[in-house]
């Protein structure tokens, strides 16, 4: 492998980690808007306690303990084995496949803003540009990405900064206006049912924190480092929400908040200028989300090749350490990804992720009690014990979410099945990448 010639720094990777988690207050108009005013708030402030922190704390020991390429594949599969690994990888790659379809679309809906009369065959090939106009970036290496995604957080995060400034000035000259968490949940729905709608649509918004640790090998001084990084992502993510959503939430009404209605509510608040700088962000928010998301889930097939489960070519790098082949052919698997509907799996995504990160969490607990000698620079200060209630409250949130999710959406339940299908793939893929390595390596001793 080319030796790299430079590395992520801290700054950078706290603008990668934003993008591969968050991207802004972009689908947030949404929870509003469906479960309520009231539990939307609620979940905004509950889900980074009760999902993020412990999350982040694990995940920070484990890339602090384990700082590689490849990052969660390489966790699980030194606690468990090759096969664990190869299905912790593979969950997060059919996760992948659901989850950055979703990116052009968001790009799309904002560019209506400016252009309503865009064409099915004009947004196809919109989607296909935000895809190679990332992957452009991403071939251009890792620093290249990190550096792009600060810039990309400074225009996405300014036009938020103007809203909430002028809208706290506006509630703050109507001491009338009350705090806005009436009504509590959506009408026609009970608390349960608002719930639903709700919860794992919250957490998708505070979901991946483990996503740059497949980048582990090129983050300099990764071990303290990550750990660092999390600690100001995490902040930043949960006070961008709710500096964005309540004030400007008291100024409006609840029932405007529908997915994309940022412009909308901009322009209620200070004036259509702000409006069309919202859309624009919008759509910088959606390049910069691809973007990240591209860098980190490309080193996954790269690693797969490196243990031979791949083609040898997708192992290859530069002399910047990219993994070209591995970008491209990420990049190729999007694209059509992108263009087919995946409307109404956000369940299955939540149940794919809740999959790869019990395995994480128990490759965490596994190694801890088999290599007690293994640390970096960053250690949760409990024992096992308290690591695995920890862990527990991420994981039994994540199932909360989906439970209710297809307990109060018809649609939720064909996103689970979807969900289950594709983990079930995994073992036979496995299987046959295995068989495969098996005879080759035959073919090369005849």
């Amino acid at each position: 492998m080319t030796r790299r010639a430079s590395a992520l720094r801290l700054g950078p990777l706290v603008a990668v980690m934003f993008f591969t988690v968050s991207g802004g207050p972009f689908g947030l108009e949404g929870l509003v808007g469906s479960a309520g005013p009231g539990v939307a708030l609620l979940l905004l402030v509950a889900t980074p306690l009760i999902y993020s922190v412990p999350e982040t704390l694990l995940i920070g020991e484990l890339a602090s303990m384990l700082p590689v390429e490849g990052g969660y594949y390489q966790w699980v599969k030194r606690a468990f084995g090759r096969f664990w690994g190869f299905w912790n990888g593979w969950l997060s790659w059919t996760y992948s496949l659901l989850d950055m379809a979703i990116y052009p679309v968001l790009f799309i809906q904002y560019l209506r803003f400016f252009a309503p009369g865009l064409s099915q065959l004009e947004a196809w090939l919109v989607a296909l540009a935000l895809i190679w106009g990332a992957t452009w970036l991403n071939l251009r290496g890792t620093v290249v990405v990190g550096t792009a995604s600060g810039w990309f957080v400074a225009t996405v995060l300014l036009p938020f900064g103007v809203l909430a400034g002028v809208a706290i000035a506006r509630w703050l000259g109507q001491p009338a206006t009350p705090f806005p968490v009436t009504p509590f949940h959506a009408a026609g729905s009970s608390f349960l049912g608002a719930l639903g709608l709700g919860v794992s649509q919250s957490i998708w918004n505070y979901s991946g924190w483990d996503n740059a640790s497949t980048i582990g090998g090129e983050i300099e001084h990764a071990s303290a480092t990550y750990p660092r990084a999390l600690a100001r992502a995490l902040p930043l993510v949960t006070v961008v929400y709710l500096v964005s959503v309540i004030p400007v939430l008291a100024l409006t009404p609840w029932t405007a908040w529908t997915d994309g209605a940022w412009p909308d509510l901009a322009a209620r608040v200070a004036g259509p200028w702000l409006g069309r700088w919202l859309a624009a962000a919008g759509m910088v928010s959606a390049f910069a989300l691809f973007n990240a998301l591209l860098l980190v889930y490309s080193r996954i097939p790269l690693v797969l090749a490196q243990d031979g489960l791949l083609p040898g070519a997708l192992a290859v790098t530069d002399a910047r350490g990219t993994p070209r082949n591995a970008v491209l052919v990420s990049a190729a698997v999007y694209s059509v990804f992108a263009l087919l509907p995946f409307g109404g799996l956000l369940a299955g995504d939540v149940l794919l992720y809740s999959a790869a990160l019990a395995l994480e969490f128990a490759a965490l607990v596994r190694l801890r009690r088999a290599e007690p000698g293994l640390r970096g620079a960053f250690r949760v200060p409990v024992g096992v014990p308290l690591l695995v209630t920890l862990a527990a409250l991420p994981i039994l949130l994540l199932i909360a979410g989906v439970a209710l999710e297809v307990q109060s959406r018809t649609i939720g339940r064909p996103g689970v099945l979807v969900a289950l299908g594709l983990a079930a793939v995994g073992p036979a893929v496995y299987a046959a990448l295995v068989e495969r390595a098996r005879r080759g390596a035959s073919a090369l001793t005849r």
